[in-house]
């Protein structure tokens, strides 16, 4: 039986590509005709996170909490925690500018970034990074000294309506950000002029706190964190938390604003970001190691003992969330009088 050309050449195929494997291989020595093993997944090989805030604050808490985990765990080598406070986090995000498509650099974020973009105060968009995943939420507490004649949040409020630029108000870390926010919205909601309070902006709620406890301001708007080491020594008393209902814990006495008649929850998070341009890849990689990291009990007891609430989001959650607070944030700032024309 004849047969054709074509199934001669069909047969004689894989020998004719073994010996010209063969022949590269005589040739040039180093090749193989043995298929490339796969490609190893990305990664990272120097890795480090970015704090938009000093040592000792609520984001360098959780920042430094989240990398130790993830080191136990092995899903990490020797990351850096790096603090870069100031500049309505421009220092910080400048890094990221500096590292596009690297998948090494990670920051956190808070709603700063959305705040500042809105108000004008800083020159970049939180659709300039490349979301990571969403970790907690927290909210803003009003704090004064022990020794203050206020003893309530109304005694508060019914102060700065006769004179709201009486009192320096301490914040961290910039104007305009989650913690002004924090303490204006509930402010405005019960009458006062907020256009007319005195804020003092500190790099971290640790500097705050310290600011006033040396009578160097006389209010202090910080998160949950930064509350619990001064109340234990009794020198602080705080006034309202803009919670949705009481929290847990040592904090478990404060009053919320509704409590205290003024209808107001006010709600920020703490997210991870990277640089923009990561591969998804890269991606992949840090939300399989915070994804892991944040359903311990570990990571849970951490959030509790320091009064935050556990919301975790990946990527593509993360974008979705983030635009939703755009448009909620610019609808406050605006009613502030604080968002950019």
């Amino acid at each position: 039986m004849r047969v054709s050309t074509i199934e001669k050449r069909r047969r004689m195929g894989p020998r004719m590509s073994m010996a010209a494997c063969l022949l590269a291989a005589g040739l040039w020595g180093a090749a193989t005709c043995a298929a490339a093993p796969p490609a190893k997944p990305w990664k990272p090989d120097h890795a480090e996170y970015i704090v938009p805030a000093g040592p000792g604050a609520a984001l360098d808490l959780a920042a430094r909490k989240l990398v130790q985990m993830m080191e136990q765990k092995g899903l990490v080598e020797n990351m850096i925690v790096s603090n870069r406070p100031g500049g309505n986090t421009a220092i910080a995000l400048n890094v990221l500018d500096q590292k596009q498509g690297d998948g090494n650099y990670l920051m956190t974020l808070t709603s700063s970034l959305i705040n500042d973009q809105i108000i004008g105060s800083l020159n970049k968009k939180y659709t300039d990074y490349t979301p990571i995943a969403n970790l907690l939420d927290e909210n803003v507490a009003v704090v004064v000294r022990a020794d203050s004649p206020w003893h309530t949040a109304m005694d508060l409020v019914n102060a700065l309506k006769k004179n709201p630029g009486q009192a320096n108000i301490a914040i961290a870390t910039s104007i305009g950000n989650h913690i002004h926010v924090g303490i204006a919205r509930p402010l405005k909601a019960a009458g006062v002029d907020v256009t007319k309070l005195t804020i003092v902006p500190f790099k971290s709620s640790a500097d705050s706190m310290t600011a006033l406890l040396g009578g160097h301001v006389n209010i202090v708007a910080a998160t949950t964190p930064n509350l619990l080491a001064p109340m234990q020594t009794g020198k602080i008393r705080v006034l309202a938390i803009a919670a949705p209902e009481r929290l847990q814990g040592p904090l478990s006495g404060i009053p919320t604003w509704k409590e205290q008649g003024v209808n107001v929850v006010s709600v920020s998070s703490q997210g991870v970001i990277g640089p923009k341009g990561m591969t998804p890849e890269q991606v992949a990689f840090w939300d399989h190691a915070i994804r892991t990291v944040t359903s311990t009990p570990e990571w849970q007891a951490f959030l509790a003992h320091n009064q935050w609430r556990s919301h975790y989001l990946d990527a593509a959650g993360e974008a979705a969330y983030l635009d939703e607070q755009f448009a909620a944030t610019r609808s406050v700032l605006t009613d502030l009088g604080l968002a950019k024309k």
